[in-house]
């Protein structure tokens, strides 16, 4: 794709640009129009557009940004990271399928696959995949997708994304990687060997705590493109154009923001692991965490900016912890300015896996040092 400049800071600021002829906007305009005018002699989109269902400038302004950030061919936006994941669902899969997914996946994908995909025979299995050799164990005759997702949500494994695609590709298995998590600015999956990047552009993209959206996007396969573009427009679960609007403005800053959250959850988690009260720090910036080695290839800027932790005296003590934070909001999500803290089981529903002891933290932008201070009061 495209862009001006070539470091992904420039980029981010510059590769979703929209050229205004009219007024010269430095900003990119808003298209809220759902149709678009034919040519003089009835020319059916004469300037790119007919209908905003099938696109929309907005929304190809973020599909170029997004593309340009992963070092993908095509991005296809979505009204949340949920429809992202239907549509790989919808496109890649056929009745009979099998998938395999982390042990510790969001529960929003297992429950769709669990719930919604039976009635076609679709079956799953969670593996730990951070085992490649787990992994390989579990492939069945059927299956025909592997999911990605590194770091997991909530226990942060860390999956070689390379081992994993080299493995599918010698077996005809399609592979794809949810990186909303680590984001473009510290891996991007495509470059080892991924079919299909997902992302929750909600989180880190969107970073305000203020649009819902998701997002595929993917390499060099115009064929699979195409199957997904010709998905996108018929199911119509695009995103607006506003959302669109807010995206390509957050992710200007997104770069200015990763920075910050992963020196920040570094730190954070450097403090932890030495509470007393804290019985486990999951981060891959900590040498000791199992999967350090190949995050440190893997992630090239840091190691992100969420973590979780195990509080000693079980449930009841987690939830207190989470309720005497002052900075902190006990909150669903991730990725935006402000510092959230979640007791993850009580968010899971049906499909809960994680400890009863389990904290998730999404680091903000605050100063790490106020940050520490508030976490260390609330665990006493």
């Amino acid at each position: 794709m495209e862009s001006s400049g070539n470091e992904f800071s420039t980029r981010a600021v510059h590769a979703g640009r929209i050229d205004d002829l009219n007024a010269g906007s430095v900003v990119n305009p808003l298209f809220l129009s759902t149709t678009f005018e034919r040519g003089p002699e009835g020319e059916v989109a004469p300037k790119g557009h007919l209908y905003s269902r099938l696109s929309n400038p907005n929304r190809s302004a973020l599909e170029k940004l997004l593309a340009d950030l992963e070092g993908g061919h095509e991005a296809f936006a979505f009204s949340s990271g949920m429809a992202a994941v239907e549509a790989v669902f919808q496109t890649v899969l056929k009745p009979g399928d099998h998938v395999l997914l982390p042990d510790d996946n969001y529960h929003g994908v297992v429950n769709l696959l669990k719930t919604h995909y039976p009635r076609w025979n679709v079956t799953y299995t969670a593996v730990d995949m951070s085992d490649i050799l787990k992994l390989e164990s579990a492939i069945l005759p059927e299956t025909s997708l592997i999911i990605v997702e590194t770091p997991s949500n909530p226990l942060l494994k860390i999956t070689d994304i390379a081992a994993v695609a080299k493995l599918a590709r010698a077996r005809g298995i399609m592979t794809a990687c949810d990186n909303t998590w680590a984001t473009p600015y510290l891996t991007r999956p495509l470059e080892y060997g991924i079919d299909i990047v997902i992302h929750s552009s909600t989180k880190y993209f969107g970073g305000h705590s203020d649009v819902l959206g998701g997002a595929l996007i993917i390499g060099s396969n115009a064929n699979l493109g195409s199957v997904i573009r010709n998905y996108q427009c018929a199911a119509g679960a695009v995103q607006a154009p506003f959302d669109c609007w807010l995206l390509v403005r957050s992710i200007s800053t997104m770069p200015l923001r990763m920075e910050r959250q992963c020196k920040s959850a570094q730190l954070i988690a450097e403090a932890l692991d030495k509470h007393l009260g804290i019985e486990k720090v999951f981060y891959p910036g900590l040498s000791h965490h199992p999967g350090h080695d190949i995050a440190s290839g893997q992630m090239q800027k840091g190691f992100g900016g969420m973590l979780s932790v195990l509080v000693k005296g079980g449930q009841p003590e987690a939830i207190k912890v989470a309720s005497a934070l002052k900075l902190f909001r006990h909150a669903t999500s991730l990725g935006g300015v402000e510092s959230l803290i979640e007791h993850r089981l009580s968010a899971e529903g049906v499909n809960a896996k994680s400890p009863a002891n389990l904290l998730r933290i999404s680091v903000g932008i605050e100063d790490p040092n106020d940050l520490i201070r508030d976490l260390m009061q609330a665990v006493g």
